[in-house]
């Protein structure tokens, strides 16, 4: 399974010379094995994964979206395959009482906001409800699990080959509590990071700034690094940076995730734009 980074920066996209060794596009995370894809998050990352697909001509394709937040699906309108009559895009996301996906979705792809409305697609684009259990995308076993987080959001666990993705972007499993202290069973997202081969996981915060974001949604250094350790994840990549981090001070992110690490297993990475694994 090959796991391929176009985009892990979170809130906002900060290209510059400051951030280029991170990135700054927006979160996007492609998955693929034996010809099968799963994208997670269409984040400004995917515009370059889409005019990379469009030069294989007509095909089928596969969009898990974490949640609806704009960093995450404002590289939608730019996915060049909407655009190309002969493609079929699956796009799933986190179901809602109130209004379907396709709506929801719509209300930034409509004007406005955008100069092209969901109708006008001319790909054959579908809007589905992710399924409260595993399912299979072309041979890719895909679990989705709600995750603590302002809002419906998901996180998402991508299997095949013997390997597993977790992929939690946005994050804040200890809001209230001690991680620490937490059984599995009361950890957010524990099911999706358990075992798992990779972890890419929220990682925003330093310890300082958290004490005053408690709430917002994501986690510090140090709740990353204790999720990766509780999960028994076998790595971990740190994810969703800050726009106003760059390059150096994630590097510093990285070297106290890695003083703080005591599981088992290498200590965490930085994630950056461009990665691409294989496990």
């Amino acid at each position: 399974m090959r796991v391929r980074i176009w985009g892990c920066r979170g809130s906002l996209a900060t290209p510059g010379p400051e951030t280029v060794r991170t990135g700054g596009n927006t979160t996007c995370v492609e998955v693929s094995s034996n010809g099968s894809r799963v994208i997670l998050d269409a984040g400004t990352g995917i515009r370059a994964l889409g005019l990379e697909l469009a030069q294989n001509g007509p095909q089928k394709i596969n969009i898990c979206l974490t949640h609806l937040h704009l960093d995450h699906i404002e590289g939608l309108g730019f996915f060049a395959p909407f655009y190309d009559p002969d493609c079929e895009v699956s796009v799933w996301g986190p179901p809602s009482s109130v209004r379907t996906l396709k709506e929801r979705v719509s209300r930034y792809l409509s004007a406005p906001l955008f100069p092209v409305e969901v109708s006008e697609l001319p790909a054959r684009v579908t809007f589905l409800d992710a399924p409260d259990k595993p399912w299979e995308i072309d041979g890719l076993r895909v679990e989705a699990h709600p995750v603590s987080h302002p809002g419906t959001t998901l996180g998402y666990r991508v299997s095949a080959d013997g390997a597993s993705l977790g992929f939690i972007p946005d994050h804040e499993p200890a809001l209230g509590l001690e991680l620490e202290s937490l059984t599995s069973d009361w950890i957010s997202g524990f099911p999706i990071a358990e075992d798992a081969t990779l972890l890419l996981h929220d990682a925003q915060y330093t310890e300082d700034e958290y004490a005053g974001r408690i709430g917002w949604g994501h986690s510090s250094v140090r709740q990353a690094v204790t999720f990766a350790a509780k999960s028994s994840a076998e790595s971990t990549l740190l994810f969703h940076h800050d726009p106003v981090h760059t390059d150096d001070d994630l590097d510093a992110h990285c070297e106290r995730a890695q003083e703080l690490w005591q599981g088992d297993g290498p200590p965490p990475e930085l994630a950056r734009e461009g990665m691409d694994i294989q496990l």
